[in-house]
């Protein structure tokens, strides 16, 4: 399990980065231009450094101030020579102490400056890209019609800006495409299907009909309910790929409690047991959209379970600021190498394709892109002594 509680670190983003090159490459060059002039000035003290002056022999000091320690009145002219020398040297390098801590003062105060004017123009440069990733999120929300249009100069920001622009203009192009072609499948798959449906459910209906007709229209009615599921299946495949743009509270502790009177009947059928606790877990979605997930799951866990004595554990709750959707079953043992082809379309356990009349091999699929346009996942993993535990995680 993942330490959520880590403390989050800072984000070394471009503008950060940006800013303390400029301001590094301030910092280098104002050390360097100190060391030279410090450099420079000592130089220049060191070359007069010989008094400009001595006693000569026979003069008498008379001091007028005392700046010059050990300096006396009454003392010889050689005691007063290598006195005042030392006192020069001394001074010289007081200045030079003196001149260091000042320009040090002087660039320390100057990184400052230059490290929040390198933020400032770090920002000002990187405005048009918070403008691009704010457009980027606006799509990512489903809304294709969004455009940067990038004024300014002709420069590589533009380029990138327009290059998007034109990328989007394709996707909605072709978004738009497949809105509409599901449009027109849905109406021009189920209207035929739900005819056929009628007429067959007619013929049954008459008493006077064959038996060997009756058995013929009700393996077609099984067939053509088969290949309504697969329509549907595949037109909700289609449409939950998408991110929800409407949404509204549900628990998914009510969706739970849906999805099991429907298979209720089915569980009681084969003798499997359906139990669990569902704390309430209220998130912002599609109610249809998430009942679907349960449902699918529920049928995936009766229909795919032991011969007798089985069971399906159904659980709700809030983990970690996320709610959670656990199916729990017994069945046969699933190897860990197949938990992901379960999710792909069409594809069952140890089989492929529809050649199976407990589902059409989408169930799971669906429910992977249900989850994920709600901003969440679903894992799957083994069950110890057989069976799958199903967690669909969404956040809240």
């Amino acid at each position: 399990m993942e330490q959520n509680s880590r403390a989050p670190r800072l984000r070394p983003t471009i503008r950060i980065r940006l800013t303390l090159l400029y301001g590094g490459m301030f910092l280098i060059a104002g050390v360097l231009l100190l060391s030279i002039n410090y450099a420079l000035s000592t130089q220049a003290l060191q070359q007069g450094g010989d008094p400009l002056f001595t006693l000569l022999p026979g003069s008498t000091v008379q001091l007028t101030s005392n700046m010059c320690p050990g300096l006396e009145s009454g003392q010889s002219a050689a005691q007063a020579n290598d006195i005042l020398s030392g006192c020069m040297h001394r001074q010289r390098d007081l200045a030079l102490e003196d001149l260091l801590r000042r320009s040090l003062f002087a660039l320390l105060g100057l990184s400052i400056i230059a490290f929040a004017f390198g933020y400032a123009m770090a920002g000002r440069v990187l405005s048009p890209l918070g403008r691009i990733t704010r457009t980027a999120r606006q799509v990512a929300g489903s809304d294709l019609s969004r455009r940067i249009e990038l004024d300014g100069p002709d420069d590589e920001l533009k380029e990138l800006a327009d290059t998007f622009d034109e990328m989007l203009e394709r996707l909605e192009r072709a978004f738009t495409a497949q809105q509409r072609f599901v449009a027109n499948a849905s109406h021009e798959l189920r209207t035929p299907l739900a005819i056929n449906r009628t007429l067959l459910e007619v013929h049954l209906s008459d008493p006077g009909a064959p038996v060997e007709l009756q058995q013929l229209g009700k393996t077609l009615l099984a067939t053509n309910e088969r290949s309504e599921q697969l329509v549907e299946g595949l037109l909700l495949l289609a449409r939950s790929d998408n991110q929800i743009i409407e949404r509204k509270a549900v628990d998914l502790a009510e969706v739970a409690e849906r999805g099991i009177d429907q298979v209720h009947a089915e569980a009681e059928a084969k003798g499997v047991e359906i139990r669990g606790e569902r704390a309430p877990a209220v998130v912002q979605g599609n109610g249809v959209l998430l009942e679907r997930i349960a449902l699918n799951l529920l049928q995936n866990a009766v229909r795919y379970n032991v011969p007798e004595g089985g069971w399906v554990e159904v659980a709700t709750e809030v983990e970690h600021g996320r709610a959670v959707l656990l199916v729990s079953n017994t069945g046969p043992v699933v190897p860990a190498y197949e938990i992901d082809n379960l999710f792909e379309p069409f594809r069952r356990l140890r089989q492929e394709r529809t050649g199976s009349d407990k589902g059409v091999g989408l169930g799971l699929s669906i429910a992977r892109s249900v989850a994920r346009a709600h901003g969440g996942r679903i894992m799957a993993e083994p069950r110890e002594g057989g069976g799958l535990v199903m967690r669909v995680t969404l956040p809240i």
